[in-house]
């Protein structure tokens, strides 16, 4: 293969349609848009417009709630953790803060908080404190011989 033999893929380029340049292009005079009526102008916008007939999306039922209050929490699960005192991102012996998990890069973001969940399995007595934490969770971190600690608002919300 030589430079000047380089071409591309049959049928990669194609020829732009040039509208309205006369009747010798076949796109000639009204370029394709019909006789007169709304479509046949410029400015036409008629995206969900069904004709007159209530549109689909006004025709279904409108269904729940979103509370405007609602927090989001970050969430992490015990084998994360666990994973990531295996790897040496996480130093076991310290206390485990928010700050901590978001610096070690389990957590990207905080939100409204992060809530620690049960699934995986926790070896290593590490002490927790985070913004809630399931039933679970609790139960896994006390067994394995560590703590969890929460804020004292979430405390009283739990029991």
């Amino acid at each position: 293969m030589k430079l000047h033999e380089i071409r591309d893929n049959e049928g990669a380029n194609r020829k732009k349609k040039r509208v309205a340049r006369g009747p010798g292009s076949g796109k000639g005079k009204t370029a394709g848009r019909g006789i007169k009526g709304q479509k046949s102008r410029s400015g036409v916008a008629l995206n969900g417009y069904e004709g007159g007939q209530m549109p689909l999306y006004r025709r279904l039922p409108k269904r729940g709630f979103t509370a405007p209050n609602a927090k989001s929490f970050a969430v992490v699960n015990l084998g994360q953790i666990q994973s990531f005192i295996d790897a040496g991102k996480i130093d076991a012996s310290a206390e485990l803060t928010e700050d901590a998990l978001v610096a070690s890069g389990l957590v990207r973001r905080k939100l409204d908080g992060i809530r620690l969940l049960g699934k995986g399995e926790l070896t290593s007595a590490v002490t927790i404190a985070v913004t809630g934490a399931s039933k679970s969770a609790v139960e896994a971190v006390e067994k394995a011989g560590g703590k969890v600690s929460l804020p004292v608002a979430a405390e009283s919300a739990a029991e």
